[in-house]
């Protein structure tokens, strides 16, 4: 069984010998290769450069052939991009939209979703690039943000602690609050339908800041938009949602159509196996900060998570339970590696 074979196994519910691996964010800053090419090119460069794309991208599978998918390099702001609302990236840190949507009508002039598949063609060259380099051996994965989570930057105009002006539009001005998410939505149904024809073999769709919103609104903010994406893609197609700090509605997300549900680290995740159905696969959960210590730390905690899991029904994508941070130690990553391809 190829790497690929086993990573979508596991993404069709199958129990394995021992879960595929890949790690959110896996190439990045802790990496001295990508730390020498950022030094030559900006972050965007790469993003939009398909050849740069591609090497960012396999990085890590060339440090750590144990891994069992490549995540495409690129960032979930090129759909505001694409919409006409450039993003950029502060000195002092945190990202800066050009300008943020400020009335009905800023959301009205933004481009059509038939616009993003042109204007993002980078993209399906970049995977296009990576799929051949990796030749069938592991899966491909693409990404994009939830709407949600791209309408929250948009509104506000960069990060935020809590996105009060995004949900401050969701509740005074309902009509103009779903014009953007449905716009968002289209651009999206258009953008993952690009990427699969590019050759990608899953998809994860990043709910970041679905854990700001209230409770009882999570569903008309985020999830059904989510399923609308969902289920506008070819049927079965594994599609892997990552939705930050949202452990109350797990159970509705396992019903979006997503086959795989990520776990942030905050949740154990056998007993998320045990309260929800065998046949979505779970994808998680160690915390990223575990990488920022031993060796032996790592391999411990690494060993806990898979004998947490072990005779549990459904398949399991081992993963962190957020993205990878620049003072991972590489030797930690190894350890994590090593750990997951040992185990049975």
């Amino acid at each position: 069984m190829t790497s690929r074979d086993r990573f979508l196994a596991a993404c069709a519910g199958q129990p394995l010998e021992r879960p595929p691996l890949w790690i959110m964010r896996q190439a990045g800053r802790y990496l001295p290769e990508y730390r020498a090419l950022k030094a030559r090119h900006s972050f965007l460069e790469m993003v939009r450069t398909p050849a740069l794309a591609a090497e960012v991208t396999l990085q890590p599978l060339h440090r750590f052939p144990g891994i069992d998918a490549a995540i495409l390099f690129s960032d979930i702001l090129v759909i505001p991009e694409a919409l006409g609302q450039p993003y950029a990236f502060r000195d002092t840190g945190g990202i800066a939209m050009e300008r943020r949507l400020e009335t009905r009508a800023d959301i009205d002039a933004l481009a059509p979703a038939e616009a993003v598949p042109e204007r993002l063609a980078y993209v399906a060259d970049a995977l296009a690039l990576i799929k051949r380099e990796l030749a069938g051996r592991r899966a491909l994965l693409g990404f994009g943000g939830s709407p949600w989570t791209l309408a929250a930057y948009m509104l506000e105009g960069g990060g935020s602690d809590d996105f009060a002006r995004a949900k401050l539009l969701f509740r005074t001005d309902r009509p103009a609050f779903d014009a953007l998410l449905g716009r968002l939505t289209a651009a999206l149904i258009a953008y993952f339908k690009m990427q699969i024809a590019a050759g990608a073999d899953a998809l994860q769709i990043f709910d970041s800041w679905g854990g700001v919103i209230a409770g009882p609104d999570y569903e008309a903010v985020s999830l059904n938009w989510i399923r609308e994406i969902i289920a506008a893609l070819p049927p079965d197609f594994p599609v892997i949602l990552y939705a930050k700090n949202t452990a109350p509605h797990h159970a509705a997300q396992a019903f979006c159509g997503a086959r795989v549900l990520s776990i942030d680290w905050t949740s154990d995740l056998s007993i998320v196996r045990r309260a929800l159905p065998a046949g979505v696969a779970l994808q998680g959960n160690l915390d990223p900060s575990v990488l920022q210590t031993t060796p032996a730390i790592t391999r411990r905690e690494t060993a806990r998570l898979l004998e947490s899991m072990r005779g549990l029904p459904g398949g399991h994508i081992f993963n962190l339970g957020h993205g990878i941070t620049p003072q991972a130690r590489i030797e930690c990553v190894e350890a994590l590696v090593e750990t997951v391809i040992a185990w049975r």
